[in-house]
This record gives C-alpha cells, structure tokens and sequence, in this order.
C-alpha cells in the first residue's frame, strides 16, 4: 500500500475487489439526493417541514437540482450552472465525459448546451436515475454502468473529461484519474474535483473535534475517520473517502498533465463555523469568511492538460 503523509491514496491489491464491492453498495443504497438526509428524499418545503418526494420523479430531479445549485452557487454565471469552471460555448457538439455521473445533474447541463455527454457511474442506481432524467426531461447522452479505474472507451475518445466529488471514494484514486486522462485527446483538459483535506472540515470537525475530543483517533485509522465523518456522516459513514493535498495532487495524482490550476472551493465553511461557534458566520465580515473559504474550504477544484 502507497502512504502519502497522513493515510492511503491507494488500497492494497489484496482488498481493492472486496473495498470496491462496499463502496457499490453503498451508494446504491445511499444515493447522492441532496436531501434533508443524505440518501433520502425528503426536501424541506416553505412551511419548514421535510416532505418526501417520489425517486425518478420529475419533482425529485427539480427539488435535489435545486440544493446542488445552492451548495455551489459561486460556480454559476449568466452563461449556465457551472459556467464558471464548465465552457459550455466552447465544447457545443463535442464529447464530453462525466465519471461519476451521479443523479445527472450535471451530466443534463452539458447536454442542454448541445454536448455529446457521457456519464458512467459504478453504482447502477446513479446510472437508472440519469437515464431515467435524461428520459424524462428529452435529453440525448450515453449513461452506462462503469468502473472509473477501467474505463470502457478507447484511447483519445473525448474533448473534454471530468469527475466531480467522486473520486475521492475510489480505492486508487491516482488510476481513476490516469483512465481519465488515456481517454481524453491530446490537447484536452481534465477537471476532477476532489475533497480537500487541509481544510477547516478535515482539520476541525474530523481530526480535532471527532479524532482527538471524542477520542475517535484511538481506535478508527485516519482513513477510516475521514469516511465516518464525510458523505453519510450521520448514517455512520461510507465505506471509503480520502481527501487529498494540493502537494499530492501535483506530485502524484496530476504529475503527469501540464498547466495544472488549483482552486479551494468553500461553501461549506459558514455551517462549520457555527459549529464551532453558534452563528459566528453571521459576526465575521463577508469578505473575511470568502477569504478563509478560498484557503480552507472543503472542495479542490484541479484542472490539467493532456500534453500532446
């Protein structure tokens, strides 16, 4: 097993089937919804009050579309969703390749702006939701059922490729992101966002309050830690998340892309912060939260270029 400092990027040969095998599970039981819990599908309404929706409705599509846009409302522009980090324009009629396509969302923004999107995902409940919006909503793509560390494409098939908060729960995260790059043609950049663990989150709320406070540092590893208290933390966890440093993400994960960017991506700072102290995102001045989001937030946002 490769260790980078503080815990594994990768897991041993002799466990990556049955590791792989829980994380499927997992998140076939524990979708990305975007809902009140995480897994469910229960969105809070005017009134306050958290009511369900039907999975694979037109309503559950809308109501889990609207919390992702809110989450990542910096990242928009007049252009479209995502249209800070995403150049729709400049990829209309091209191949565009999404790992991890999640329930779709994103996946269904390319194709509104005219891409010819594909999605994969290695849970078969992500791949049924997305085929079932692009459905429903009369959108064109190629949603399949894939691992991202084996890719079903051939070399050189796309113009552009990423991955977004999936990777990080991959037991080989630096072989998701190498598949990415072999299929994507030279001269084509790569996104992937991945969690960031010198973050306020991982420092704080995992290593600090839960790790050394609740003493779970004593009996869970840091990888273990870090998966109890990320995606499904109040459900005990997911199988498997490792965030990353800016200084792996360029010695390793992206040293094989040139022009490599990295930017910390921070809206979940004011919830933790109030964590820390109730309602102390209200008493730090805005620009002093911004800030401190673009040095400590959750999310690293990390492009590069296939040299060719």
């Amino acid at each position: 097993m490769l260790l980078l400092k503080e815990g594994p990027l990768i897991v041993a040969k002799d466990n990556e089937k049955e590791v792989k095998q829980s994380i499927r599970r997992w998140w076939a039981s524990n979708p990305m919804t975007y809902a009140a819990e995480h897994g469910t599908t229960a969105y809070e309404s005017g009134d306050g009050i958290h009511r369900p929706v039907e999975i694979g409705s037109k309503e559950f599509f809308e109501q889990a579309d609207q919390k992702f846009y809110e989450w990542n409302s910096p990242l928009h522009t007049p252009k479209g969703n995502f249209g800070r980090i995403f150049d729709y324009d400049r990829y209309r009629g091209q191949a565009i390749l999404e790992v991890g396509c999640g329930m779709g969302c994103m996946a269904m923004n390319w194709a509104l702006h005219d891409a010819q999107v594909t999605g994969v995902d290695l849970n078969p409940v992500a791949v049924q939701q997305t085929r079932r919006r692009f459905e429903l909503f009369g959108l064109q793509g190629r949603i399949e059922e894939a691992d991202g560390e084996q890719l079903p494409f051939e070399d050189n098939s796309f113009d552009y490729g990423y991955s977004w908060g999936v990777l990080h729960h991959s037991p080989n995260t630096e072989t998701s992101i190498d598949e990415i790059l072999r299929v994507v043609r030279p001269g084509s950049e790569v996104g992937v966002m991945l969690y960031h663990r010198n973050s306020f989150l991982f420092r704080f709320i995992v290593e600090y309050v839960e790790g050394y406070l609740h003493l779970e540092k004593d009996f869970l590893s840091p990888l273990r830690l870090a998966s109890r208290y990320s995606d499904g933390a109040r459900a005990e966890g997911n199988p498997h998340t490792w965030p990353v440093t800016k200084e792996e993400v360029r010695d390793q994960l992206f040293s094989k892309f040139a022009n490599v960017k990295m930017q910390v991506l921070g809206r979940d700072l004011d919830p933790i912060m109030d964590t820390w102290i109730p309602r102390l995102s209200r008493i730090v001045p805005k620009p002093m939260v911004k800030a401190l989001a673009r040095r400590w937030g959750w999310g690293l946002w990390i492009t590069g270029v296939k040299p060719g």
